[in-house]
């Protein structure tokens, strides 16, 4: 029976399909079982009775997520709001959106600068922009830990000069956990927004002047939307390592001014509370996951209407 050419086109197509889902296979499997499996157990976990000295014990409960938002009183049962974990979640997502707006601040003019150099010298610049990632975050939170204290580089500095008389404090506080994380996630934005400028059509921006736009015009109306898609991954890439983090909270906040990760920690740690440890982790992964969709639904609603 002969085989029409739609149909072997169709056969053909199906081939491709099967052999490029059996070439990723292997990749699947690794993001399913390194990726998704100590997630599921968090999940697990999270489901469970805490053990008297850590671990949990087998039985069904759902009290972690009620202490997640929630807390009750040891001697009248009374629930009441537990302020302390919202008070965490909230100055971690102001912490994480301030850096994020930051970055986005320092980086973007960085990596348009870096756009704009001679093809032979934009590669100097990049390497020295990723030469932070080649430290460990710990160091780096160390480094700017030396910059910012009370006898660092810039009091020093300043009462060098006679600008100041004493030491500014800025240890120890979310001013210095702002410095670290923005310090420290720089790289992420510059990265992703200087290959979105680096394909930029220079010629629009000269069309721009040449119709009399101003400066500021120039880069909200044309180069802005441009290079919309880099400043979102940008965004993304910045926005969950921020409000997750760890080191530099606990480096430069000095544990007073905790954050999700510090909190998460203290569960498994002092406080041997695996399921509340759990059930916050996957309240920061649904945090992020809703972050996420709102900030690139809006982008790409806003992007539409720039064509």
């Amino acid at each position: 029976m002969a085989i029409s050419p739609a149909e072997a086109s169709e056969i053909v197509r199906k081939k491709d399909i099967r052999s490029r889902w059996l070439l990723s296979a292997p990749a699947l499997i690794l993001i399913a079982v390194a990726g998704v499996g100590p997630l599921l157990i968090v999940v697990v976990y999270s489901f469970l009775a805490p053990g008297n000295y850590g671990d949990v014990k087998w039985e069904f409960s759902t009290e972690a997520w009620f202490n997640v938002l929630l807390s009750r009183d040891i001697f009248d049962d009374t629930v009441t709001l537990a302020d302390a974990h919202l008070s965490i979640f909230l100055r971690s997502i102001q912490l994480a959106i301030v850096t994020t707006v930051l970055c986005v601040v320092f980086g973007f003019p960085t990596a348009y600068f870096i756009a704009t150099r001679p093809i032979h010298t934009r590669q100097i610049w990049l390497f020295l922009i990723t030469i932070p990632f080649w430290t460990n975050m710990l160091i780096r939170a160390f480094a700017i830990q030396e910059v910012i204290r009370n006898e660092g580089i810039v009091n020093s500095l300043l009462m060098g000069l006679g600008l100041i008389a004493a030491p500014i404090p800025m240890m120890f506080s979310d001013f210095a956990i702002l410095v670290g994380m923005t310090y420290v996630f720089l790289p992420l934005m510059v990265l992703p927004l200087y290959a979105s400028i680096d394909k930029l059509d220079f010629r629009l921006i000269e069309a721009a002047y040449d119709l009399y736009a101003s400066r500021f015009n120039v880069l909200m109306r044309v180069i802005v939307p441009l290079v919309k898609p880099g400043l979102i991954a940008g965004s993304i890439l910045v926005f969950i390592p921020a409000l997750s983090s760890y080191v530099i909270p606990r480096v430069l906040g000095g544990g007073k001014n905790l954050m999700i990760g510090n909190l998460i920690e203290l569960q498994f740690g002092q406080g041997r509370n695996w399921p509340l440890g759990a059930s916050l982790s996957v309240t920061l992964v649904i945090i992020v996951l809703f972050a996420m969709l709102y900030y690139v639904r809006n982008a790409s609603r806003s992007g539409g209407t720039h064509g």
